[in-house]
């Protein structure tokens, strides 16, 4: 019982001298420096924005397209830990949500072999198998 207690008092005393890094939850005790929300209005329109103090701010605006889809549109910025400026422009609707960013990864190019086939495959669709109706069987029984 005695090694009970001295255990929990131990890890009471461990517990109080925890303290959390000031500067890992810097990001955290931003300051909300100017915000605005207008909407959901009446024709399903809204807006909203805000900036915070240090160098954090986003924007979006948004409208129903039809009854069942939504567009919004709207972009972020900050800075990276590195120092990189982020900013990332989006817009998201019936196609998905589409984001544009000097940071985001871009594709490889296409090598020239694939392009010279798409060239070729367009200039010649009278070439094309797969209108032709597929052939019997294939397999042999011997």
């Amino acid at each position: 019982m005695i090694t009970l207690v001295v255990l929990i008092g131990l890890f009471g005393c461990s517990l109080g001298q925890y303290r959390p890094n000031p500067a890992a939850g810097s990001a955290a005790a931003a300051r909300i420096v100017s915000q605005t929300q207008e909407g959901p209005n009446p024709d399903g329109s809204y807006a909203w924005s805000y900036d915070t103090d240090n160098g954090i701010s986003a924007r979006e605006t948004g409208r129903p397209k039809s009854a069942d889809i939504l567009e919004a549109q709207g972009e972020f910025k900050f800075t990276a830990l590195d120092g990189t400026p982020i900013q990332l422009i989006y817009v998201a609707d019936e196609n998905g949500f589409q984001a544009q960013g000097a940071h985001l990864p871009t594709p490889p190019p296409i090598p020239d072999a694939i392009l010279r086939s798409l060239e070729y495959n367009a200039q010649h669709p009278e070439e094309d198998d797969s209108q032709r109706p597929a052939q019997g069987g294939g397999f042999r029984s011997g």
